[in-house]
């Protein structure tokens, strides 16, 4: 007898985190590809030169992709309001500002991606790639700030409780998420890294960082980012 199986309907947040998955596992092979590329870069130009149009289509594709991200965004922004239900002040302010931030960071990269695909002639598009690029430092280096502080607290939370009881009997989920997010400070100081190398020359580290070194951390970064997806899926079952 043929049984028919039913597949249930994904939620809004399965989706979410199936959509993260993807843009991570995309992220790896595009940086890995340039990681190649630096390597090979004198060793052997040939093979260099196609791992590095290989990185540059997926970058493409991650750059196309970023294009739908607006509506999400807004309503992230929306819903977030002024961070009543963060902890402090000092989430909040940094909360409303990186939003502020990614807001105004959104168009300006659809505006360079307009511009690179010849769809309209955009005057002085070097100052739109540079506007492009320091935005993109200023939503890394918030975000950045966001998890150093939300650690912090976290930290004070744990000595706390610490001081409070036996040490044995702290709840261990609670420090394996805190070390996911020690974790999440060290991926996202990686991105900030490579997004200052993409500044003018001039601006702190612009434009001194090789494809090797760009390739290397742009894998790692995205290595690590996968790994959290699989410990947090672990931890919240």
């Amino acid at each position: 007898m043929l049984q028919i199986k039913a597949y249930r309907t994904l939620t809004r947040q399965e989706i979410k985190k199936i959509i993260s998955y993807e843009r991570k596992v995309m992220k790896a092979l595009c940086y890995s590809a340039k990681l190649v590329a630096g390597y090979h870069l004198k060793r052997n130009p040939d093979l260099a030169k196609r791992y590095a149009i290989a990185s540059s289509k997926i970058s493409g594709a991650r750059a196309t992709l970023r294009l739908i991200d607006d509506i999400p965004m807004i309503q992230y922004a929306l819903e977030y309001g002024l961070g009543e239900n963060e902890p402090d002040r000092v989430m909040a302010m940094l909360g409303v500002t990186a939003n502020i931030v990614d807001l105004l960071y959104y168009p300006i990269e659809k505006i360079c991606w307009l511009s690179e695909h010849k769809i309209v002639n955009i005057k002085h598009a070097d100052n739109w790639d540079n506007a492009n690029s320091i935005f993109w430092v200023l939503s890394v280096y918030l975000n950045l700030m966001r998890t150093l502080r939300n650690f912090w607290l976290n930290q004070e939370k744990l000595n706390r409780n610490h001081q409070l009881c036996n040490p044995t009997n702290i709840d261990t989920k609670s420090l394996a998420k805190h070390r996911l997010e020690l974790m999440s400070i060290i991926r996202i100081s990686m991105d900030f890294v490579h997004a200052v190398s993409t500044l003018p020359k001039g601006y702190l580290w612009g434009g001194k960082l090789s494809t090797f070194q760009v390739g290397t951390i742009g894998t790692l970064s995205a290595c690590l980012g996968i790994y959290q997806i699989f410990a947090k899926r672990r931890l919240n079952k």
